[in-house]
């Protein structure tokens, strides 16, 4: 007889991911499908929210096919903060614009902070204004596709377009709402409207509720595409890495969730708020909590650019010659901003550098000097959120980077910190699945995904990796003016 169980889907940069889990937490089967942001322009992000929907369609039918399971609630997650612009009928009127990566509303944020002011937007939204937040980006879209803009009445996340796909509502969560600086008020918790406004006017924000309450229920239409039972309630889902921050109990106070993947996430629970121009204020996941969050724009991507440019290599193989290569990479030193960089440093113009390349370095030592980098990249995100206040006390590790152990090691090896590896490390979608069990009954992450083991810092690489790690600090504004000015060539 079919036994109930729940459905978590994310929506990533580079796929979309979903599980299917048993009400006891069991993973009874996972599926996913890959997927490329468009490009059409030097550090431009998009894309269609038509594939968000398809592959959600096909992940819920791949999971029910063998009709073994009831499903009695769904959840749902993405990449954020995005922007989608819809028109009063709820059709897109243009693709997605990506978070962070996207990095063209540079002069929206200038002409922003001029009319709010910079000091007063960190103070009200938690966060400097900078390419990561949705208000800029909706207003390169006003600014520079007028005609288009006109007609946006709505607006939606990966997330949020699932829900109003599954359920006909319209509603956004306030983790990612308070990532759409400057419209979003971290001390009331609502929508600022002086400031939406101002940044986004005509565009009917959408109500608030926490990740975990319902949306709303599946509509018999949705039911039809999806395979899926009308009626289930649907959560009102979040920006991935909050999702996965709850998919392995990374929500307490003193907390810090590392998330390996295409991009790397920290998150650290914080009892108060705290602020600063070099991280990222919000609220959290669950109801009452706050966050001083970080990300890379590039982390795992670095390694698949390796892994497509080595044409007969694949991650497995790479790592193996990483571990062969050793700590240090033979002398390399890698800055990962191959796609700009967000926290700390927010700067959208960075680029990426190796230095030290010699003849006789090997892929191995390139694919671990990206590995390193993202080490280093790491430490310096950590401190700077205990130099302003943070108190870290614990370490978990979330993601696909998590497989294979060396990644987390070598990030450990350089940190000087321990890192919690639970039983399941799938990621958002499964923190989704815990969502959606909340739903229906009693779920508990402690007793769904317990820790598995724990990955200590290696005292024997301590005195190489503090030496790489000054070199690295150096190596930013050593070549900032050269990559800057390249970064221009690359934009005309």
């Amino acid at each position: 007889m079919p036994h109930n169980a729940v459905i978590g889907v994310d929506i990533g940069t580079s796929s979309s991911k979903g599980v299917l889990v048993g009400l006891d937490g069991t993973l009874i089967r996972s599926a996913a499908r890959e997927h490329t942001p468009a490009r059409p322009g030097p550090g431009r992000f998009e894309m269609d929210a038509s594939i968000w929907w398809r592959e959600f369609i096909e992940l819920a039918r791949e999971l029910t096919a063998a009709d073994d399971t009831t499903v009695v609630a769904v959840g749902v997650s993405g990449m954020g903060p995005c922007v989608l612009l819809a028109d009063e009928r709820d059709t897109p009127l243009r693709p997605a614009v990506l978070y962070g990566v996207d990095t063209r509303s540079v002069h929206q944020i200038q002409r922003i902070e001029a009319r709010l002011g910079a000091d007063e937007i960190m103070r009200r939204g938690g966060s400097a204004l900078t390419t990561q937040a949705a208000g800029p980006k909706i207003a390169w879209i006003a600014e520079e596709e007028p005609e288009l803009y006109a007609r946006a009445r709505r607006l939606y996340m990966p997330s949020s377009w699932l829900v109003r796909q599954l359920t006909g509502n319209y509603v956004l969560d306030h983790h990612s709402a308070s990532q759409c600086t400057p419209l979003y008020d971290t001390h009331t918790r609502e929508w600022y409207a002086p400031w939406a406004a101002d940044v986004a006017p005509g565009i009917e924000l959408p109500p608030l509720r926490w990740p975990g309450e319902a949306a709303g229920t599946l509509t018999p239409e949705a039911a039809t595409a999806t395979g899926l039972p009308a009626g289930i309630p649907v959560t009102t889902g979040t920006v991935d890495a909050w999702a996965e921050a709850l998919s392995v109990g990374a929500q307490n106070i003193g907390d810090l969730m590392l998330m390996y993947g295409t991009t790397m996430f920290l998150i650290h629970t914080v009892p108060e708020p705290l602020t600063s121009p070099s991280l990222w204020g919000t609220v959290g996941a669950l109801p009452g909590t706050r966050n001083l969050a970080g990300g890379m724009a590039t982390s795992g991507a670095v390694a698949n650019w390796l892994r497509d440019l080595f044409a007969d290599g694949d991650h497995a193989r790479l790592t193996a010659l990483a571990a062969e290569s050793g700590p240090g990479a033979n002398g390399l030193l890698m800055l990962p901003y191959f796609s700009g960089e967000r926290t700390p440093i927010m700067d959208p113009d960075a680029r990426g550098v190796i230095a030290g390349l010699t003849l006789s370095h090997t892929r191995g030592d390139l694919y671990r000097a990206a590995l390193e980098a993202t080490g280093f990249a790491v430490r310096q995100n950590i401190e700077v959120i205990e130099a302003v206040g943070g108190d870290i006390r614990r370490v978990v590790a979330v993601g696909g980077g998590t497989q294979g152990a060396l990644w987390t090691q070598i990030v450990s090896d350089i940190t000087g910190r321990p890192q919690e590896l639970r039983t399941i490390t799938i990621g958002a979608g499964y923190g989704d699945a815990l969502l959606a069990a909340q739903l229906v009954g009693d779920a508990s992450i402690e007793d769904w995904n317990p820790v598995r083991e724990t990955v200590t810092p290696r005292a024997e690489h301590t005195g190489r990796y503090d030496e790489l790690y000054t070199l690295y600090r150096r190596l930013y504004p050593d070549t900032a003016a050269t990559v800057h000015a390249l970064a221009a060539l690359q934009e005309r």
